[in-house]
This record gives structure tokens, C-alpha cells and sequence, in this order.
């Protein structure tokens, strides 16, 4: 084994308490949420009369609002704990899907959309907070079992997503108010607080002051540019493929199943074997490649679909590893490391679907697979640029001793 490889924990992934795996059925039905709408983009905008343009602003709204507040959210959680930053904002999600799907305008929508991100960042930053302090088998299992959720949520999403929306387009929203309803009531019912360490006050500019953290900032840029790629062929790619709800869906089912794969077995496998920064500069070029094969094959559909199922094998990579490297990288408590990372990512995702669409409309489809493909290979420069600033995540996990006392310190916060 490397000598830099994460130090392996006794304990299973699989050996957790009722109340983890309440909050990470919970996590699968948020991440469902991202990909959720995917394969109805074009029902959408035929039945509402929407552009393209406008349809992939359901994809800006909710990630640029999730992006904004994930800024804050170390600060409410440190203040009202936990369980009730989880339960509003699994309550926000509830309420803005099912407005979101007794709507008759697409500007509605996309203000519901907004909405529904902002539950999405109280539920989701706190959820990764939360698993990484009660779950059993270390930082790292705790990590794999998050990606794990996130990539069976991104996978089921668009199949659950492709198959309501056969039937309509407001099938996949009145989904998801159901599948979150459930979730609250378990956690609500499993996540007892007294269980979670007393919350310990942050300060509101606590995320803002994290990115001077050099290794923070570099991972965030980093973030912002993969994430460019990540959506480009997430909300861009059902345009071009030109398929119906049913099989914009199973293509989409295929990207994440490829994804969940490799974010549970083949990332911890790597890392393992190579330096967490070693990994990154080989996934994010292949990744970019990808990208750019999309450009040259965007008129195929079969040549576009195996695209899209590498690109969720590589980006499944991609993700353990990220997140893995944002838990390391500093010492401070995790859940601001994790509002500030997550926050800038999300603004990446952002920026993607509705600058792809307007390079589409203005040059051609490929135009947004090269603008994808080139925001990954400047992803991959900063990695390059600012490897000796990550030094910190290639040392390893703390020693159990330190990495319990700055649980407890700030875990909650």
C-alpha cells in the first residue's frame, strides 16, 4: 500500500445505526432531486412553450441558491442543531416540489426550483456533517457511504425522473414530495438529539474566512471548474440526445450506476494505491477527453450515450476523492470546510446548463461539450498549480486520537 494512502479504520460501511441510514436514505432522495428533472427538460418546455435556454434555468436556479446558502448554513446549524437544519430543510424540499408541480409557467417553476435548493443546502451540508460524526468505521467509510447515497440518488433520479415523466411532467415532482415526506418522519422518528454533540456557535463569516485556507481555496476552484463539466453533460446532454422521457431517463440511469460503482469501490481502491492528488490528476484529463469525444460524436446518440455512462465512471472517481481532500485538507471543523467547498461548487454547477445552451444556440451542440471539456482541463491545472498547497491530503487521516477531538470540537458547528 502507498505510503500516503488514507489509513484504513476497522468497521464496515455497512454496520451503522438506524439513524445513518435514515439520513442517508434521506441524501439519496435530495441527490434524486439534481437529476430529477433531466429527463423532462424537453417535455417541459413543449408543454409550458419554454426555450431550451429557459428550461435549463431549472437547473440554475436551484444550484445557484443552493450554492449562496450553503454559505450559511454552518452558521444556522451551529445554532439550532443539527436535526432541526435537517428537518427544515428536508420540510423546504417537501413544499417547493410540490408547488413546483401544480404550476402552470416555467418562471414559477424555476422560482419553486429556488426554493427547493434552499432546503437542499440546510439538508445536504448538514447530512455530510452529520454521517461523517455518527458513522461507524472512520472518516473515510463515512465519506464512501455519502458518495454512496449521492450516486444512487443521481442514478435513480433520472430513471424515477424518466418514468413519472412518461405519464407527465409533474410526476416526478409529486415523486419526490412523497420519497422526502418518508424521510423526514424517519429522521424525525431515528436521529435522536441527544445522540449529536452540542452545537458550538460559528461565525457568520466562518465559510467566507475558510476559502483564504489556501488547500481550501484551490480544492474550491477546482470544484467550481470540474462542476462546469459535471452539469454540462447532466442538464445540456437530454437536448441533444433527442430522446423521449423514458429514454433520456435509462441513459441518465447508466451515467449514475457507473457513478455510485466507482464512487464506492474503484475511488477507495485508487487512493489506496496512489497519492489523493495523483488520482485527481488522472481523472480530471480523462474526464475532459470525455468531454471533448461528446463535441466530436454530439450528432450520434450511441456515440453521445457512452460518453455520458464514462463520464459517470470517471466522475464517480472524481467525487470520493474531492470530498475525501476537503475533510483533510484543513483544520477546521468540517461542516464550515464543507459549506464553503460545497457552496463555490454549486456556483460552478450553476454557471454550466444555460452558458451550454447559449454556446449551442450561437455556434453548435459541440460548442458546449468544448466549453465543458475546457473548464475540466483548467480544473486539472489548478491541482497541478497548487499540489504542494495539498501536501496535507496526501499525509493521510489524522490519527484517530485528533480526528476524534476535532469531531467533537466542531462537528456540529
Amino acid at each position: 500500500m502507498n505510503a500516503h494512502a488514507p489509513a484504513g479504520k476497522s468497521g464496515s460501511i455497512l454496520k451503522q445505526s438506524s439513524a445513518v441510514w435514515a439520513i442517508a436514505f434521506a441524501c439519496v432522495v435530495a441527490f434524486m432531486g439534481i437529476g430529477l428533472v433531466d429527463p423532462i427538460l424537453p417535455a417541459i418546455a413543449e408543454s409550458l412553450r419554454a426555450t431550451p435556454a429557459q428550461t435549463e434555468l431549472l437547473f440554475t436556479s436551484y444550484l445557484a441558491v443552493t450554492g449562496i446558502a450553503m454559505f450559511f448554513t454552518s452558521w444556522v446549524s451551529s445554532r439550532i442543531g443539527a436535526k432541526k437544519t435537517l428537518m427544515i430543510g428536508l420540510a423546504l424540499i417537501v413544499l417547493f416540489s410540490v408547488l413546483a408541480a401544480v404550476s402552470n409557467d416555467v418562471w414559477t417553476i424555476i422560482g419553486f426550483r429556488a426554493g427547493w435548493g434552499l432546503g437542499n443546502a440546510l439538508f445536504i451540508s448538514t447530512a455530510l456533517a452529520t454521517i461523517v460524526g455518527a458513522a461507524s468505521g472512520g472518516t473515510a467509510s463515512a465519506i464512501i457511504l455519502y458518495e454512496a447515497a449521492l450516486g444512487l440518488g443521481i442514478a435513480v433520479g433520472p430513471l424515477v425522473g424518466g418514468l413519472l415523466g412518461s405519464v407527465s411532467w409533474r410526476g416526478p415532482f409529486f415523486g419526490v414530495t412523497t420519497l422526502m415526506a418518508v424521510a423526514f418522519i424517519a429522521i424525525l422518528a431515528l436521529l435522536k438529539s441527544g445522540s449529536l454533540e452540542k452545537p458550538t456557535p460559528t461565525k457568520l463569516s466562518a465559510p467566507f474566512r475558510a476559502l483564504g485556507r489556501p488547500a481550501l481555496a484551490a480544492l474550491a476552484a477546482t470544484a467550481l471548474f470540474y462542476n462546469i463539466g459535471f452539469f454540462v453533460l447532466l442538464a445540456y446532454t437530454p437536448f441533444p440526445l433527442g430522446f423521449g422521457a423514458l429514454g433520456i431517463g435509462f441513459t441518465f440511469f447508466g451515467w449514475g450506476v457507473g457513478l455510485a460503482i466507482t464512487s464506492v469501490w474503484v475511488a477507495p481502491m485508487l487512493t489506496a494505491r496512489m497519492r489523493r492528488t495523483s488520482v485527481l490528476k488522472l481523472a480530471l484529463p480523462l474526464l475532459a477527453l470525455d468531454l471533448f469525444a461528446a463535441a466530436v460524436v454530439v450528432q450520434s446518440p450511441a456515440g453521445l450515450i457512452v460518453c455520458v455512462v464514462i463520464g459517470g465512471l470517471v466522475l464517480g472517481v472524481l467525487n470520493t476523492v474531492l470530498t475525501e481532500c476537503v475533510m483533510e485538507a484543513t483544520d477546521l471543523p468540517r461542516s464550515v470546510a464543507s459549506s464553503a467547498y460545497s457552496a463555490v461548487r454549486f456556483i460552478g454547477g450553476a454557471i454550466a446548463p444555460p452558458v451550454a445552451t447559449l454556446l449551442a444556440d450561437a455556434y453548435s451542440p459541440s460548442a458546449a461539450y468544448v466549453f465543458a471539456g475546457v473548464s475540466v482541463a483548467v480544473a486539472f491545472l489548478v491541482v497541478v498549480l497548487t499540489t504542494k498547497v495539498l501536501r496535507r491530503v496526501d499525509d493521510g487521516e489524522e490519527p484517530e486520537r485528533v480526528e476524534a477531538e476535532a469531531i467533537s470540537a466542531g462537528e456540529m458547528a
